[in-house]
């Protein structure tokens, strides 16, 4: 494992810079680290919060309510599940070097795409082609 490489607080990558240099990989790296550990903490509050609720309610109304918030955080839990494996991918295409190109045209995304959305893993361009092929998919 290479050493830790400083990183200043305010870095943001620039296009000026060379795609993918050390010091942008290491900044979507944090960033994608530091959300992977805020999804795993909303998840441990989660089973935290099913545990404590999982008490018999004896009115029939509450016990609606309660099962149907049981439900939607398990529904919400389920996704977060999802995207801790995306984030997990995308660490390892860092450690691999394809971090950052699409893997349909093989073109650099967007550093700004990229900075919203550090798990994409196509252009723009890509992804909303593949939507439009999705679509028709299912209409059909």
């Amino acid at each position: 494992m290479k050493p830790e490489m400083f990183l200043p607080d305010d870095y943001r990558p620039a296009e000026g810079e060379p795609f993918m240099n050390e010091r942008q990989l290491e900044y979507f790296r944090r960033k994608l680290v530091i959300w992977r550990q805020e999804l795993l903490d909303q998840s441990a509050e989660t089973i935290d919060n099913l545990q404590e609720s999982a008490r018999s309610v004896p009115d029939l109304a509450d016990r609606a309510s309660e099962e149907t918030d049981r439900a939607l955080e398990l529904r919400t839990r389920d996704r977060q599940r999802k995207l801790v494996a995306k984030i997990d991918a995308a660490l390892r295409r860092i450690e691999n070097g394809e971090y950052g190109y699409c893997e349909v045209t093989g073109e650099p995304i967007s550093l700004k795409r990229l900075d919203a959305r550090p798990i994409a893993t196509m252009t723009l361009e890509a992804q909303e082609k593949h939507e439009r092929r999705e679509k028709v998919h299912r209409e059909e």
